[in-house]
């Protein structure tokens, strides 16, 4: 039996470093939505950034968390290493992340027919892939 979900999508939590340059890259690079910031029990606040019917919480801790997670995406550890956000205009979103000096871990390549990704990375070093279907 599997479990019963209330929404069909997810959300995911991200403990950020540096949270001006975070909300910079998924508010004004990636374009996302900000949904609400609410106060965090104990000390800090989660920005909820809307992505369809995902959120993405884009969290400031205080205090600060009292470790980082290691960098280097897929390879550089093991658990949680990226995630994917399925866009119609990869192009165009590539793009305006380089030009707004972030960094573009692949660029945009064709991995099958039909599909064609780009990975990126936000200011703290998380992965993000960008998927185009078509």
């Amino acid at each position: 039996m599997g479990i019963n979900v209330q929404k069909p999508a997810i959300d995911i939590g991200i403990i950020a470093k540096d949270i001006d340059a975070m909300m910079k890259f998924y508010g004004e690079s990636l374009g996302l939505e900000l949904e609400a910031t609410i106060p965090m029990p104990g000390g800090g606040a989660m920005n909820r950034f809307k992505v369809g019917d995902s959120i993405i919480k884009v969290i400031e801790l205080d205090p600060a968390a009292p470790a980082e997670a290691p960098p280097g995406g897929i390879r550089g550890a093991s658990g949680y290493r990226y995630w994917t956000i399925h866009v119609p205009n990869l192009e165009e979103v590539v793009n305006r992340i380089d030009s707004g000096g972030h960094k573009v871990v692949v660029p945009a390549k064709v991995i099958r027919e039909g599909i064609t990704i780009a990975i990126v990375a936000d200011p703290d070093g998380n992965w993000v892939e960008l998927l185009q279907n078509g």
